[in-house]
């Protein structure tokens, strides 16, 4: 079974840091994860981080080291770690070389309408989790997800991260993830992003950890089986996203939840 087969069956969580601050942050948390893959075997997990934030707020914002120093860190965790990889990309011809070393190319929200980043995405026949942007409407995805599939790759992920309805806050409307769920495509409720002010802190964005258990909780009653949580040792220094990212301890204590719900609605 390969790892798209997996998702489609089984819970999964996409977890790490906002971005690669460091090879030994990576490390840290990759070797975290693999710890909860064993504990939670139910659960498929897949290690996320960032090598370029190309969309921090402002300009003197710290933003990764670069697609080869981070792609070299990337490996480094599938190599010791063994767990799947997932980083986004932000420019088409990122695609293919990022394409050869992980195993999801994530599309940032404010990019799922462009056109050629998407055709350059999905031509890697790697997976392709699409972030549903912060103005478009669950329904609104069915364009995004055409465009991805008209290339023949259909191993698609859709993910929710909260809607704008005005300055500096997100909402999420649970109905919005029916919609993207009637596609057929596995569905992903992206917990710490949701709960992003976007902005909200002058030059960077701010956020409120303590609501995104109970959204992905919330997301779980409703049938979603795919999460996305950064996470972070200290997410009070983290150089990118700290308000909103969970502690390692928290994560775990999610997943324990998660899993309790899963039963739940086996049983």
């Amino acid at each position: 079974m390969n790892l798209y087969q997996k998702l489609q069956e089984k819970p999964f969580l996409i977890a790490g840091p906002c971005v690669i601050e460091s090879e030994e942050l990576v490390l840290e948390v990759a070797e975290f994860l693999q710890q909860l893959q064993k504990k939670y075997p139910d659960f498929v997990l897949i290690f996320k981080a960032s090598f370029d934030k190309a969309n921090r707020t402002s300009v003197d914002a710290f933003r990764g080291p670069g697609i080869e120093k981070g792609l070299a860190i990337l490996k480094k965790v599938k190599d010791k770690y063994g767990l799947p990889l997932l980083t986004d990309i932000h420019e088409p011809n990122q695609a293919e070389v990022v394409g050869k070393v992980v195993d999801i190319l994530q599309i940032p929200a404010f990019l799922c309408r462009q056109t050629d980043l998407l055709l350059a995405a999905s031509a890697t026949n790697c997976i392709v989790n699409i972030k549903k942007a912060q103005f478009l409407s669950g329904k609104d995805m069915v364009h995004v997800v055409n465009k991805v599939s008209s290339t023949g790759n259909r191993q698609i992920l859709l993910t929710e991260r909260g809607t704008m309805f005005g300055y500096n806050n997100l909402v999420v409307d649970y109905t919005g993830i029916l919609d993207m769920m009637d596609y057929g495509y596995p569905v992903v409720m992206d917990a710490t992003h949701s709960v992003q002010k976007p902005g909200g802190e002058g030059g960077k964005s701010g956020g409120n950890r303590a609501y995104a258990p109970l959204l992905a909780q919330a997301a779980a009653a409703i049938g979603i089986r795919g999460y996305f949580v950064e996470t972070h040792p200290t997410p009070d220094l983290a150089l990118s996203d700290g308000p909103n990212m969970l502690t390692l301890d928290a994560l775990e204590k999610l997943v324990e939840n998660l899993q309790k719900i899963h039963q739940l609605k086996l049983s």
